[in-house]
């Protein structure tokens, strides 16, 4: 029998778009963000100063939605079909977390366009976890996670295979 402790799990998926202006774009990226995932978008603010693009701190300039539990592991079902289950290894980071991007939130299966929003993309990340990865978080005596109890990017890309039928490709 296998550890418990040792059975990963997602923590949270982010959905996010990075529209990069305010305005009349921000909020047709906001609309998309939440006909795709069914949740209240929050707008994300930027941090840094970039004249070139004509962006300073605190200009809303995307949107993000957080997903956890059941709505996370259905949004990422989803999510893979539109990638036709194929993700490169390249989309894993050393952590275990990995992302990708869908170029048209239309190639989501059951998502109709709308001509009023256009054709927008957007970024989904996925974190991965282990029991016991609370402490992290906790008020009292919070620690970091062990290096031999984290996630590993040959037991996420492991754990993409098995829970959701996913082709890896070089």
């Amino acid at each position: 029998m296998e550890n418990p402790m040792k059975e990963i799990r997602i923590e949270k998926i982010v959905v996010n778009m990075g529209v990069g202006q305010a305005g009349d774009e921000l909020k047709k990226g906001q609309e998309i963000i939440e006909k795709v995932t069914g949740r209240k978008a929050v707008q994300t603010k930027c941090k840094v100063k970039q004249p070139i693009w004509g962006i300073r701190p605190g200009l809303p300039i995307g949107v993000k939605v957080t997903l956890r539990k059941q709505k996370a592991v259905d949004f990422l079902k989803t999510s893979l079909k539109a990638k036709e289950n194929l993700l490169k290894e390249s989309n894993f980071d050393s952590t275990g977390n990995f992302g990708f991007g869908i170029k048209e939130y239309i190639d989501l299966p059951g998502t109709k366009y709308d001509p009023k929003l256009g054709i927008k993309g957007f970024n989904v990340l996925v974190s991965l976890e282990k029991k016991g990865y609370r402490i992290k978080r906790r008020k009292n005596k919070s620690r970091k996670i062990p290096i031999k109890h984290r996630v590993t990017k040959e037991e996420a890309i492991n754990f993409m295979k098995k829970e959701f039928g996913v082709e890896i490709n070089g």
